[in-house]
């Protein structure tokens, strides 16, 4: 039986993103004229059948519960680096990654089925949509790291036809210009990469590469420490780091089928890069370290930005910049089990905010009586912070947690304590009272016991697949979790605190800085709109849409 699977899980896999590819050379012949609604329904047919594969492949992974590779096709590469392979990996990071990114397609293609109904150019949006999900997919599925590349590219590529998708707005334009010169350059930088990789260990096979690396004794070699600074480098465009994340904010021109698809999916392919490269980036600290001083960075400054913000879509953009941030900054600190959690809850969350955006601003919009949140005084939020310290430790304790080798897990869970238990405590009323603290108690301990929880679970699922969470090595180390720790907790206190600050007028002066993003994205908008003008172009559109 055993064997038996090791042949159906392949080819199981392997209909997830064939379907979509299927689908979308297909579906440009019947991508115009009366063909456009039998596009649509066929998009959405390929996109439940390839998201029942993904689920069927769990369940038989589930069965088998070993990492497996399957090569079809191979073609040596000069140099003695290896071969260009159409190789499949499938481990739990592939399987997580599968269901999730079908289940979204899925739920985005039936969605824009309702929202394009009567635009001219319905099929030529499924078209790309199907191109760029297959994409994606190939790229999860990818067991060769050039196999990977070329999927890299093809995604960026493809998702460069939706972000035009409207090409008479210069917004847009604009936006999708400056993500094509951003995803080249990452793109560059990962090719870079692994041909470093491909050279030292003459395979391009990831599994075989986490063999090999796993049998290195001492420090990494240089051509592996410069390839974990360039994947660093394509991590950071890709998920839109701080000052780079320009692009992202402004692709909300684009239809919201496809905000949803990029920051619910696409974005977070840095994440995934970082989460399949683990076992290198797992042994280079320094390049761990500027990954987690990257993200810090991003939290810090997109935390406070969208925090001005008017347009209901840019602040779920900065809000996406925020998360990929706290993503890369788990990996750089070690604790990929909890990225890979981070990653498949914002994910459904992101896409649902999204979605729903237009829903969103009606509610907020219907006359209804709303409670009155109470300004948290010093004494309840150290009631909060003492709480989710204690429990966090106790009940980290209980999870077998050392605070003395997982500093970095103990002390996200009490962020996460924190800003929970306070989020949760918001309606209740003000005042010191026994129920207060009471509330506070339980509350925390609730938090506390979900996070350990979830981490214990999914640190079980991903044992074979991710590197165990990694011990503090240094005071370099240390020094970086109390900068985590500091930053939260300020961004914590300007958050809720912001109405007051209204009083100062330093305060007005740097909300006006930070509703125009710092400015750090306006020289790169002079350079692109001066060496690749705009030149927008009539869009033909039915008449009553």
């Amino acid at each position: 039986m055993p064997s038996n699977l090791n042949f159906i899980i392949p080819m199981v896999v392997i209909m997830v993103p064939l379907l979509f590819w299927v689908m979308g050379l297909f579906g440009s012949i019947l991508r115009s004229g009366a063909h456009t609604q039998r596009m649509a329904r066929l998009s959405n047919s390929a996109a439940g059948l390839s998201f029942i594969c993904a689920a069927l492949a769990t369940l038989l992974y589930a069965t088998n519960g070993k990492s497996l590779t399957a090569k079809l096709l191979s073609f040596p590469l000069p140099w003695n680096m290896g071969a260009l392979a159409l190789s499949i990996y499938i481990n739990a990071v592939t399987i997580m990654m599968l269901s999730l990114v079908s289940f979204i397609g899925f739920v985005v293609s039936r969605y824009a089925r309702n929202y394009l109904q009567g635009e001219t150019h319905q099929g030529r949006f499924y078209t790309w949509l199907n191109f760029t999900l297959a994409s994606i997919l190939t790229l999860i599925v990818s067991g060769n790291m050039l196999m990977f590349v070329l999927a890299w590219i093809a995604t960026s590529l493809c998702l460069h036809h939706l972000l035009m998708f409207y090409p008479e707005r210069a917004g847009g334009v604009l936006a999708a210009r400056k993500k094509f010169i951003v995803s080249r350059i990452g793109e560059v930088s990962l090719l870079i990469a692994v041909l470093l990789i491909g050279s030292t260990l003459h395979t391009m096979e990831f599994e075989t590469v986490f063999h090999d690396l796993a049998t290195v004794s001492g420090p990494l070699p240089a051509a592996f420490q410069w390839a974990s600074w360039l994947i660093v480098l394509t991590a950071a465009l890709k998920s839109a780091q701080f000052p780079f994340q320009g692009w992202l904010i402004q692709v909300i021109e684009a239809p919201t089928p496809v905000s949803a698809l990029l920051h619910a999916g696409i974005v977070n392919a840095g994440a995934f890069l970082i989460l399949r490269m683990s076992p290198i980036m797992s042994q280079s600290i320094d390049a761990s370290n500027a990954l987690a001083i990257i993200g810090l960075v991003t939290i810090a400054a997109g935390g406070l930005i969208m925090l001005t913000q008017t347009s209901i879509k840019v602040f779920l953009a900065w809000t996406t910049t925020a998360q990929m941030g706290f993503m890369l900054l788990e990996c750089g600190l070690g604790l990929y089990s909890l990225a890979m959690l981070h990653l498949l809850a914002h994910s459904l969350y992101k896409a649902h905010a999204f979605l729903s955006s237009g829903s969103g601003v009606d509610i907020l919009r219907a006359p209804t009586v709303r409670s009155a949140r109470s300004t948290p005084t010093f004494w309840q939020w150290f009631v909060v912070l003492v709480f989710a310290a204690l429990m966090t430790i106790g009940i980290g304790a209980a999870f077998g947690m050392d605070p003395g080798h997982q500093p970095a897990l103990l002390a996200l869970g009490t962020i996460v304590a924190v800003a929970m238990t306070h989020l949760l405590l918001q309606f209740s009323k003000a005042g010191m009272g026994a129920a207060f603290v009471a509330r506070a108690g339980v509350l925390s301990a609730l938090v506390c016991s979900a996070y350990f929880s979830l981490h214990a679970a999914f640190h079980f699922l991903l044992l074979t697949s991710l590197p165990a969470v990694r011990m503090v090595s240094g005071p370099t180390q240390l020094a970086l979790i109390g900068m985590v720790m500091l930053t939260f907790f300020a961004i914590l206190v300007i958050q809720q605190n912001l109405p007051n600050l209204g009083r100062y007028k330093i305060a007005r002066s740097a909300y006006v800085h930070f509703y125009n993003g710092l400015y750090v994205d306006v020289p790169f908008s002079r350079l692109v709109q001066r060496f690749w003008p705009i030149q927008t172009a009539p869009y033909a559109q039915s008449k009553g849409v």
